[in-house]
């Protein structure tokens, strides 16, 4: 029986140039989507597939991300005194979802080495990944779905979505290797941007991984790649070579890279039309708007 997966690392320490100037003196991963940071909808995510510790691999602009799943006790009091009970409430279970810890990355080096530096915290045991400017809205949750293969393979596995959009082959890995069963296959190879005329399948590799330790000894070894930095994929593909990895096509998900200023207004939009207290308004107002007519 292979052991529960406990423990995500979130690499959240970019400096989010694609959306300066609002992320000059706060974290990409703290803009909004309707009335919740990117962050927090991958920690619920994450607490609702099981996960117990979530560590965020910080740098030192991102203090903010600390503050949010911190008790704020001021905040508390004034919110308990105006009788704003639910606001008091969503507040206060923030620090209470799962154990936080937080790593300081350092030099960013690149998200493998982001990966890298939670090594200590996470120890000899297999965890879940997620790059924390990604939102996935899946059901179940999308690292619920990773864990269930995990548990019946035991290793390595790779969130992943169908598409033959030929722009999407300049924007993420695809996977090359053999069906096993249904829409999992044993991964041989990601192959990363390789565009429209070289994309070996229709499987795309996105934003979650559940992998084994074996990564981190791998990471420690492994040559800096493209802009000199270390790169999760490059490790992936070694790890590929060394014991199964598998990837997971995942079922009934929506994905939104939220680094990209499209995607977070698309994001919003979606989040908020699934919300009864804005969908009718939000509605009227773009039947409404004049480029529509």
């Amino acid at each position: 029986m292979v052991q529960k997966i406990r423990k995500l690392v979130i690499p959240v320490a970019g400096i989010g140039t694609r959306f300066l100037p609002a992320t000059k003196a706060s974290p990409k991963e703290m803009l909004p989507i309707v009335d919740k940071p990117i962050i927090q909808y991958l920690v619920e995510g994450a607490v609702a597939s099981g996960i117990e510790e979530i560590i965020l691999v910080t740098g030192h602009t991102k203090r903010a991300i600390e503050d949010h799943f911190d008790r704020n006790f001021e905040l508390e009091y004034i919110l308990k005194q105006r009788g704003k009970e639910d606001l008091l409430k969503e507040v206060k279970k923030l620090s209470k979802m799962a154990k936080f810890i937080f790593v300081r990355q350092g030099p960013p080096k690149g998200n493998g080495h982001a990966v890298l530096c939670a090594e200590p915290v996470v120890d000899d045991e297999s965890f879940a990944a997620m790059y924390g400017d990604d939102v996935i809205y899946s059901e179940p949750p999308i690292l619920k779905q990773l864990m269930d293969v995990y548990e019946e393979f035991g290793h390595s596995v790779l969130n992943c979505i169908r598409t033959k959009k030929e722009e999407d082959a300049n924007k993420f890995g695809f996977v090359k290797g053999p069906v096993v069963r249904d829409n999992i296959y044993r991964v041989e190879e990601v192959i990363e941007k390789p565009g429209p005329d070289k994309v070996p399948s229709d499987i795309a590799s996105i934003g979650a991984f559940i992998l084994t330790p074996r990564i981190f000894s791998i990471l420690k070894d492994l040559e800096p790649g493209k802009g000199g930095e270390i790169w999760l994929p490059d490790a992936i593909n070694k790890l590929a070579h060394e014991e199964p990895v598998y990837a997971c096509v995942v079922e009934n998900s929506k994905y939104y890279n939220c680094g990209d200023k499209l995607e977070y207004i698309k994001a919003n939009i979606d989040f908020a039309l699934a919300r009864e207290e804005f969908r009718d308004g939000l509605i009227k107002h773009i039947r409404d708007l004049e480029i529509l007519k």
